[in-house]
């Protein structure tokens, strides 16, 4: 470990990198809560004003892994204190914009920065963290993303509904402002990447391991987030009740997602990052198929609390597999960490990108219970997948692997 590591330990590094993810989650996801103020400001449809969101959305996932590519070498503090300053630039921009235009193209650009930044706090997380609380720190990252949901999208989204739209995205620049002189005072100064050419980052991220990992992140966000996706509808389903109740199934949810994030990392510490995989995401799945069943068996009648047990599971196991995938994704690809977990971070977009399409034929067909059963199939899916992927390539060594009597290594390939 570097001495700039080792200096970082017991200082606000850690929360600096969370308020960094809170910061760019909440712009992500605010758009959602002033999509009408903004299309009757613009003069366009609210499906048309959607559209900010799915661009956001497919930019990121297209530009992660060729920025982390392209930024491999940077300092790490001059990459994360510059995005946050772009970032924070282009928020205020945003706030000026004139033109429906100009809002389609500065939220591209937004996803851009994000995109650079992201998977770069998650790579400091595990680099700057003690060895056995490399679990936790990424989950406390991760926690930042989750608390966005649940308490950065209602903030902005009362400050819309109080100011404007507009002041949202001043209040997202201005926070991301405060978030910069944090980082810019608690992260050290630590190196990019060692000088390992474009060819062997991309040698090292189509791995057949690596691209697995990838792999069940996508079918694990399309069944996942689906449920979230169309909680409206499959709440109502279960319960026959709408409108005030649906925020307090999101609050509980979200409440939820943060305490598993948290959770997810301390378990990654304790059994490993595959073993908590497949325990959180196991989590993620009972509960969905719990969904399923209280909607055949309750026929439209469940009670509240009964549905906001089962989403309070799944909100856990939801989040709670995010850090032990990240981490999986640092160690399966070696001095491409940052990279892998750009790529993941992809995947995990287009996983969301399908649990909307996906969740919307099921919906569109078969109500909100459609959704639950389409979310549980997927979901088994990805865990047989989980399953082979970990026991063929496990990003911790094995007895056999770390005994030096064996002349054996982990197996990449």
């Amino acid at each position: 470990m570097t001495s700039a590591a080792k200096s970082a330990r017991g200082r606000g590094w850690l929360v600096s990198l969370m308020l960094a993810t809170f910061a760019i989650g909440t712009d992500d996801f605010v758009v959602a809560g002033v999509l009408p103020a903004i299309a009757a400001d613009q003069g366009v449809s609210e499906a048309a004003a959607g559209q900010l969101v799915t661009v956001f959305s497919l930019t990121y996932a297209l530009a992660a892994p060729p920025l982390a590519v392209a930024t491999a070498r940077w300092p790490r503090k001059t990459l994360v204190v510059g995005g946050l300053a772009v970032f924070a630039v282009i928020n205020v921009v945003t706030a000026l914009a004139p033109t429906y235009a100009a809002l389609m193209a500065l939220r591209v650009l937004a996803a851009l920065a994000a995109a650079a930044i992201t998977p770069a706090l998650f790579a400091l997380a595990g680099g700057l963290a003690a060895p056995e609380r490399v679990g936790r720190a990424i989950g406390v990252v991760a926690s930042g993303l989750t608390m966005s949901l649940f308490l950065g999208v209602p903030i902005g989204s009362l400050l819309g509904s109080a100011f404007g739209w507009r002041s949202t995205f001043l209040a997202v620049a201005l926070f991301t402002c405060a978030v910069l002189a944090a980082a810019a005072a608690t992260l050290p100064a630590l190196p990019g990447a060692p000088k390992i050419g474009v060819g062997a980052q991309v040698r090292a991220l189509s791995r057949t391991a690596v691209l697995l990992s990838v792999l069940a992140t996508v079918t694990g966000a399309a069944g996942g987030m689906m449920t979230y996706t169309y909680i409206a509808p499959i709440t109502h389903d279960l319960t026959g009740r709408g409108g005030a109740i649906l925020a307090a199934f999101i609050g509980v949810v979200g409440v939820a997602g943060a305490a598993g994030s948290v959770a997810g990392g301390r378990l990654t510490d304790r059994w490993g990052a595959d073993r908590a995989l497949l325990f959180t995401f196991g989590v993620l799945l009972a509960a969905t198929a719990a969904l399923a069943i209280t909607g055949f068996v309750g026929g439209g009648t469940a009670p509240v609390w009964l549905v906001m047990i089962v989403l309070a599971a799944w909100g856990f196991g939801g989040w709670g597999f995010n850090p032990p995938m990240n981490a999986r994704a640092l160690r399966l690809a070696g001095d491409a960490g940052t990279e892998a977990v750009a790529l993941n971070t992809s995947g995990l977009y287009v996983g969301i990108a399908l649990a909307g399409g996906l969740g919307g034929t099921a919906v569109a067909l078969y109500g909100g219970l459609g959704a639950t059963v389409a979310a549980t199939a997927i979901g088994v899916a990805t865990l047989f997948l989980m399953l082979f992927s970990v026991r063929r390539y496990p990003s911790e060594p094995t007895p056999e692997a770390s005994d030096p009597t064996v002349g054996t290594t982990i197996r990449q390939e």
